[in-house]
């Protein structure tokens, strides 16, 4: 194994004290086909939130990335603390995995330049080093969690969802708008009591929407979520997902209002 200190088994993931150097800096985002290029509906699938993983441990950065990909999350990632203001700047992240020892620029001083220009995006630090005083120095920077290496892929994928929830101003894990219902542990869209099917772009639509339900999103907005840094988005397209999932909504107390020049809103008749 190349790094002589790195084992990554299916479900754990263990860091012996190892370093590495950065040969280079550009931004590293494989391109992830999904089943919707074939057009399954997927009742249990979703493109739920991007994320953005900085980590400069590549063979780590490429497990991680894939593991949450295969939990349908969008994942932009980069090995440089300097690339992370490119990164924020080419996408709507809704949070943000930082390793503190990166090059160039430490994952202290990202986070504590992300806090001095107000950005508020949840941050979920990872470390080999979570002393007592490094967790305090840390959470008073702004991070909003702490997870010590090695850690299981399932807790990250626990704290993810509870950070998510809070940025959107939920605690309860389920949200309901009329007799549409999303339960954001198990991802499930249901209609009337009926799981709903949609391909994961048509459900990341939705969600992006139902996490904001009364709130106007703006196409632009709706893009940025689903879409990585490699996917060429077509703006038209944002409004085929908007009218297919209009159609499986037909029947329901729930409608997808358009706001010219707005967005869209989701809304439930009484």
């Amino acid at each position: 194994m190349p790094l002589g200190c790195l084992r990554l088994p299916c479900k754990r993931i263990d860091i012996i004290a190892c370093e590495w150097s950065s040969t280079g800096h550009g931004l590293a985002v494989p391109v992830d086909k999904t089943e919707e290029d074939q057009g399954e509906l997927l009742p249990r699938t979703a493109i739920e939130m991007r994320l953005l993983l900085v980590e400069d441990n590549r063979e780590l950065a490429d497990w991680l990335g894939k593991t949450l990909r295969q939990a349908n999350y969008v994942v932009d990632v980069v090995h440089d603390g300097e690339d992370v203001e490119h990164a924020l700047a080419a996408g709507d992240h809704a949070l943000i995995i930082l390793d503190l020892a990166l090059p160039r620029m430490g994952g202290m001083e990202v986070l504590r330049k992300l806090r001095a220009r107000g950005n508020r995006v949840p941050v979920i630090v990872l470390t080999a080093n979570a002393s007592l005083d490094g967790r305090v120095k840390g959470l008073n920077e702004g991070a909003d969690d702490y997870l010590a290496k090695p850690f299981q892929i399932e807790e990250l994928e626990a704290r993810i969802r509870v950070q998510l929830r809070r940025a959107n101003d939920r605690t309860a894990p389920v949200v309901a708008c009329g007799d549409l219902v999303f339960d954001t542990n198990t991802r499930l869209f249901s209609l009337a009591g009926e799981t709903l099917a949609l391909t994961p772009r048509e459900h990341a639509v939705l969600e992006q929407l139902m996490v904001k339900a009364g709130r106007t999103v703006s196409k632009a907005a709706l893009s940025a979520a689903i879409y990585d840094f490699e996917t060429d988005a077509d703006p038209s397209a944002i409004e085929i997902y908007v009218h297919r999932v209009r159609k499986k909504l037909e029947g329901s107390r729930v409608q997808i209002a358009t706001l010219r020049g707005l967005g869209y809103l989701l809304r439930h008749e009484d």
